[in-house]
């Protein structure tokens, strides 16, 4: 069996990252929600996947990506804080790059952007992160 795409690699290690910590899944509404879509008849509060992107930094050989994640946190009904403090939980836990992912390995990762925002359409409020993260593959 290969080794999955980086992105697909990204993925997998923010949701163990995320499904580890128990203060992470207490603002969650008791689990580590963090979806592709938002699930049928799920109640917030939750965290999306957003757009991702993994751009080739290879140097002299040695396999290296660029990556950008978007996840957006939905919030209960009339309280944009309930997203803002699971984003924050989410940021905290990426300051650390012990962050094991299969088929590459973690150089560096960062919170660029937390962003509040509020559907106009719906009225629905979300805090949404911007994670950049530097991956080698072995």
């Amino acid at each position: 069996m290969s080794d999955p795409s980086p992105l697909l690699a990204m993925r997998a290690g923010l949701i163990t990252r995320f499904a580890a910590d128990q203060a992470l899944i207490a603002l969650l509404g008791g689990s580590a929600r963090l979806y592709d879509e938002p699930p049928r008849g799920a109640l917030p509060v939750y965290a999306l996947f957003g757009d991702g992107e993994v751009r080739d930094d290879s140097v002299d050989g040695a396999g290296r990506h660029l990556h950008r994640h978007e996840l957006a946190v939905i919030a209960r009904p009339g309280s944009a804080r309930t997203a803002l403090d699971a984003a924050a939980r989410m940021a905290a836990l990426l300051e650390a790059t012990d962050m094991p992912l299969q088929g590459c390995r973690l150089v560096t990762i960062r919170v660029s952007a937390l962003r509040a925002t509020r559907d106009p359409r719906t009225g629905e409020a979300r805090a949404s992160l911007t994670v950049e993260a530097v991956t080698e593959t072995f």
